[in-house]
């Protein structure tokens, strides 16, 4: 790929497509940033491009643009990523990039990507088990049950909610949100924050009540509270009630702000 040192502001799909071929690491992250941003399709093979990028490396190892590259992918969700997303799972440098390219797998939603992510949740390296288990969750791979039940056990309680997310999912036991509720009052903030958003993909009435009392900022509780609230309309299998506790909840939410 060639590089160029006059980079345009980026103010287009077409300057920033054209800054990712720049030589200022920052602004090819910025234009993966927009791409992502602006949901510019256009830009998605480009983007598959920089999930290979060997220039924009730190000092720990880690490599900013393809991070920000899966999550612009996963902001896009074009099923045309989904090849190059599973080829970058193959690096094991980087666990925030891994995580980050299995979110994009996760949010695309092509069934392609079950496999991969079941060999990595094979697999004797280290993972992001928390994304990687969201992931699985999200795609409905039930026949992980018997590695992701183990997973309640983990010594991350992060890992842990997001076992127990999985199994209420396919469950529907309560005895699951008692897990990941527990944990709205860790004296943890960013534990906290991980419960609620955990809370938010079940659904569940008992998740609603959880989160309105958590201690949390009102604008998580709305994110999460308009998650749930979106699953119910999809699912055209609702009670009245509920959805109508939660427009009530969301409401006050929005006076309080």
């Amino acid at each position: 790929m060639t590089t160029t040192n006059t980079t345009e502001p980026i103010l287009s799909p077409e300057t920033a497509i054209a800054a990712l071929s720049s030589d200022d690491n920052q602004i090819r992250y910025y234009a993966a940033w927009w791409l992502g941003k602006h949901q510019i399709q256009a830009g998605c093979m480009a983007l598959c491009d920089a999930l290979f990028d060997e220039r924009y490396r730190i000092p720990g190892g880690g490599y900013p643009l393809r991070r920000q590259a899966a999550r612009a992918l996963g902001q896009l969700k074009n099923p045309q990523a989904v090849p190059a997303l599973v080829t970058a799972l193959e690096c094991d440098e980087d666990l925030r990039f891994t995580e980050a390219a299995i979110a994009a797998l996760a949010a695309i939603g092509d069934k392609k990507a079950i496999n991969p992510l079941l060999n990595l949740l094979q697999s004797t390296q280290e993972q992001p088990y928390e994304a990687l288990i969201e992931a699985l969750a999200t795609l409905q791979v039930w026949s992980a049950q018997p590695q992701i039940e183990a997973f309640l056990k983990h010594p991350s309680e992060r890992v842990q909610c997001a076992a127990a997310r999985y199994m209420y999912l396919l469950t529907q036991q309560p005895q699951y949100i008692e897990r990941i509720v527990k944990n709205l009052n860790h004296d943890n903030m960013y534990l906290r924050w991980a419960a609620v958003f955990d809370l938010g993909a079940v659904g569940h009435q008992q998740a609603i009540q959880a989160i309105l009392t958590a201690q949390v900022p009102n604008s998580l509780k709305l994110l999460n509270l308009k998650r749930i609230l979106e699953t119910l309309l999809e699912s055209h299998n609702y009670e009245e009630k509920t959805a109508l506790l939660i427009f009530q909840a969301i409401d006050d939410l929005l006076i309080q702000l």
